[in-house]
This record gives C-alpha cells, structure tokens and sequence, in this order.
C-alpha cells in the first residue's frame, strides 16, 4: 500500500465550488432560490458577480449549508451532486490537458486510475482547502480527506466530482464509493474508486453488492 499526503494547507478552493452549485440549484430551482441561499449564507453578491479565482473555502462552506437549511436534505443532495459533476466536467474540458486525457484513454483502467489518482492529489488544495489529502494507490486506489472544510453530507460534492472524473477519464465501470472514518482521531472522508462487474439477471442494486472487485486486472 502506498500512502501519499498532498501539498501544504491553503485555505482556499477553486471557484467552481460556488459557481456550479449556483448553476445547479438555478437550473432546478431559478435564480430567486440562488439569490435566497446565498444570502442566508452571507454572500448575496456572489450571485451576479460569480468569483473568477480561488475563493476561501469558508464561502465554499457557508454556501454549501445554507442549501442544507434551506432544502429538504435529499434536494440538496441532488444539487450538491449535480453541482459536483458540472465541477469535474469543467475540470476535464479546461483544466486537463488533451494529451492527458488521450493518456488516460489508451492506458489499462487500473493504471489510468493511479495516474488520474495522482493528478488530483497534486491539485488536492482546490478542492480539500486548509484539509490535508492523503493518496493510496495499491490494489484499491483511494483518496481520503482530513479535517474536509467544504464536506457535505455523506460527502456528496466531492463523491460526484471524483465519480465524474473517473468515469469519464477512466472507465464508466468505475464507482466511488465514500465512508466516513477518523485518523489520528481527526474526522477525515474516504473515497475508494471501485470496479464494477453488471452480472446479467442481477439487478443494478444487488450487482453494486455482489460485483464490486479491486484493481487487480485490466478492465
């Protein structure tokens, strides 16, 4: 198993953080509930001045737990991921070089998800803040994140960002699949990038249960 912890602490996020959970709750609910939750979270002038840099990841937070207090908690789950997956579709069409993705395209899954793995542990700070991330890329690849400051609940922005990242990068066969846990007896968040075997006459739920295997052979 090998374990790698990210760079230096920075106290801010990128600014997609904001800017798509904007677009996904106005998308499902108009902007007259964009302009209600960002301001009972303190930045009202966000919604016709979206940031164009890093932002400090308590604006992220605030945000993010006005849309909890102000949806009933499965809503807010839906935004917060459709968000997440608009952040990680940005990602790919902006951030990550074309002769990256072609690499990632040719490779085997298992050494296309280390590689991807890698690459967002290098950027970890845009997305995990003051938070420290921490990188396994044995049999199960896996991320985990200390002390989060932008975590929702069940971790559903980052479960749909890395989700998107991976199946579009990688492999649609490809899951995350997120638990809460503690390190150090510091709350932390880990995201295990899991295959995922559809057996015919099984159906989708039970196949996540039973089909689920490592990264021990190419997909």
């Amino acid at each position: 198993m090998v374990k790698d912890i990210g760079p230096p602490a920075s106290g801010v996020v990128g600014p997609n953080a904001v800017i798509q959970l904007g677009n996904a709750l106005e998308r499902r609910h108009g902007r007259a509930a964009v302009l209600d939750v960002f301001s009972r979270g303190g930045y009202p002038d966000l919604v016709d001045h979206p940031p164009d840099k890093m932002v400090n990841e308590d604006v992220a937070a605030a945000l993010m737990a006005s849309l909890f207090e102000v949806m009933k908690p499965a809503e807010a789950g839906a935004i917060v991921c459709e968000a997440g997956r608009m952040t990680a579709d940005y990602v790919i069409a902006h951030r990550i070089p074309r002769a990256a993705r072609w690499l990632l395209a040719g490779a085997p899954a298992p050494l296309a998800a280390r590689l991807l793995l890698k690459s967002i542990h290098r950027n970890a700070w845009t997305f995990c803040g003051s938070g420290v991330c921490i990188i396994e890329t044995g049999r199960t690849p896996a991320l985990t994140l200390i002390n989060n400051p932008i975590r929702t609940p069940d971790c559903a922005w980052h479960t749909a960002v890395l989700q998107q990242l991976f199946k579009q990068l990688v492999s649609a066969r490809l899951r995350i699949d997120y638990c809460a846990v503690r390190l150090d007896g510091n709350p932390a968040d880990r995201f295990d990038v899991v295959r995922v075997r559809h057996k015919s006459g099984i159906a989708p739920g039970r196949a996540r249960q039973k089909a689920q295997t490592s990264f021990g052979h190419p997909d």
